[in-house]
């Protein structure tokens, strides 16, 4: 058991806050077992939640208090206190700690766990009886509303206590949005009751594609792959991402991307009469037909498996993809043909726009927002959709000019399935250089945008990660470390206040180390591939 230890400095929490004072003097709060986390009822969960992670960290197991107010502040110990007064953005956070108290004031739930994030950080990593915490004033909260990390658990799955682990990466870096992709081409991972064969047949392939799709000849393993994840497994991951906070937001990709949806239900396609399977390769766009055709069958279907996700989830948003729907499908099928002559459909973007529009219409009556990729902006599109642009600036000025909110989530730089260095022996990625620099420097209000004065249409950030190359999580760590950290503060900390060189010494004296506690695997040659070496 240690006993000595230096406190640990404010100047160093990831991402970096608002504004951190010191009081003259050097008084210290000395945090031991014998003090208690007190806190009100309503917050009882976070702080059993505090009282867990510090005693993980430190060996340092406090007690818990419940009061029914905060009158007596003269105990020594954590106090959690919420505030009625909005003196901060809802997320916002300020501790106070001085030689007998901490105090984590906050609005909301959010707040609260952000600022036990940082408290966090002000206490080292080991087993110690008796941890210095200097005194300080932290007044904190984020810079933009929506702060977001996805997931495909399609190409590849992942198990329940690693979705766990994620969603507690997340809630330590601030982040307030997990996008859980959840159905595409090669498998559909959620439990369906109405539509069975969407397990049984739609969330396994025959095998999986080693190497590079790109790669010719194709290999293939030869070996069945899938899995779904259960209707009690979801509601226990969606539990346990509400007591850190974090909004999980479920993707069921439509209408294109929808592969295994008609592998399992081929009477949803344009051909029914074909037998089609579960996509084993990837890379699917006018390659293979994977949409679905208009008919009475599949908006009924698309109601009844959306009925059914809003049950699991309670996020006010619901992802319905939209992106790489391929028209040419649509254009061979004179069934299709038929129904847009019928609906007055000018092209097949109008089409794609109808299917959005149906399905946001039926979100809306039940109080959901719908977000889609930015190809479902392509059309005429009802501007209460959120848009998350994974393209160019251009796609997000096109959104935010037509007056939809847009949440950026561009491919450069902010696609982790790309590489982090341009070493051939590297390990596998989809293609392109999106190195931890480029994730720290890039502005999700692009000067183009704020010159337009739209840059209020922005309203945050997300970094997609994409698992055709990420067999299992070592391999997923490897490609979000160390890019989620300059990602979390590139959402939260105040554009003028970031600074590279200091954000690698914090990355190293706070982020590394915790990576190592979570014995995750990160990327470790982060600070030699840097955008000098950018191709050309």
């Amino acid at each position: 058991m240690g006993s000595l230890v230096s406190a640990q400095k404010a100047d160093m929490i990831i991402p970096q806050p608002v504004q951190i004072s010191y009081p003259k003097g050097r008084s210290t709060f000395s945090l031991n077992a014998q003090q208690p986390i007190i806190y009100t009822a309503a917050f009882e969960q976070q702080a059993i939640y505090l009282q867990q992670l510090i005693h993980q960290q430190t060996g340092i197991r406090l007690n818990l208090s419940l009061v029914n107010d905060f009158t007596n502040l003269s105990v020594e110990g954590i106090y959690l206190i919420p505030e009625t007064m909005a003196l901060q953005p809802a997320e916002g956070y300020t501790i106070r700690i001085n030689q007998s108290t901490v105090k984590l004031f906050f609005q909301e739930t959010r707040g609260l766990v952000n600022g036990i994030q940082s408290l966090l950080q002000l206490m080292p990593i080991g087993q110690y009886t008796t941890i210095p915490l200097q005194a300080v004033t932290i007044e904190d909260y984020p810079r933009f509303a929506y702060r977001g990390m996805h997931l495909d658990v399609v190409r590849h799955m992942f198990p329940v206590s690693y979705i766990k682990k994620y969603i507690d990466y997340l809630a330590f870096h601030k982040f307030n949005t997990f996008h859980w992709h959840l159905t595409d081409d090669q498998g559909w991972r959620i439990e369906m009751d109405a539509y069975p064969k969407l397990n049984s047949i739609g969330a396994y392939r025959a095998e999986t594609l080693i190497g590079h799709f790109k790669d010719s000849p194709a290999k293939y393993d030869g070996i069945r792959y899938g899995g779904f994840y259960t209707k009690a497994e979801i509601r226990e991951i969606v539990n346990y991402a509400q007591i850190r906070a974090i909004n999980i937001i479920p993707e069921i990709d439509i209408p294109g991307h929808s592969r295994a949806a008609i592998a399992a239900y081929p009477e949803l396609s344009t051909k029914p009469d074909t037998n089609w399977q579960v996509a084993t390769t990837w890379g699917m766009y006018n390659r293979q037909n994977n949409v679905l055709a208009p008919k009475p069958a599949t908006f009924k279907f698309l109601e009844t498996v959306f009925d059914e996700l809003l049950e699991l989830f309670p996020s006010p948003y619901i992802h319905v993809g939209g992106d790489e729907c391929s028209k040419i499908w649509w254009k061979q099928d004179p069934n299709t043909q038929a129904f847009m002559k019928e609906k007055g459909l000018k092209n097949e973007t109008a089409l794609q726009t109808y299917f959005i529009e149906f399905i946001a219409k039926h979100l809306a009556k039940k109080n959901r927002q719908t977000i889609g990729w930015h190809e479902i902006n392509e059309g005429d599109l009802d501007t209460s959709t959120i848009v998350m642009n994974w393209g160019t600036e251009k796609q997000a000025i096109e959104a935010a000019s037509k007056g939809f909110s847009v949440i950026n989530t561009p491919g450069k730089p902010f696609y982790f399935d790309h590489y982090q260095s341009m070493d051939p022996n590297d390990s596998l990625a989809i293609h392109g250089y999106n190195p931890l620099e480029a994730v720290y420097q890039y502005n999700p209000i692009p000067a183009a945008i704020l010159q337009k004065g739209l840059g209020h249409k922005i309203i945050g950030g997300q970094a997609n990660v994409w698992t055709e190359y990420m067999g299992n999580d070592q391999k997923v760590d490897y490609m979000i470390f160390p890019r989620m950290t300059a990602l979390s503060e590139t959402l939260w900390t105040p554009a003028n206040k970031k600074n590279y060189a200091n954000f690698l010494e914090r990355l190293t004296i706070t982020a590394i180390p915790r990576y190592q506690f979570w014995n995750s695997s990160w990327f470790k040659d982060y600070k030699n591939w840097d955008l000098s070496k950018s191709p050309k």
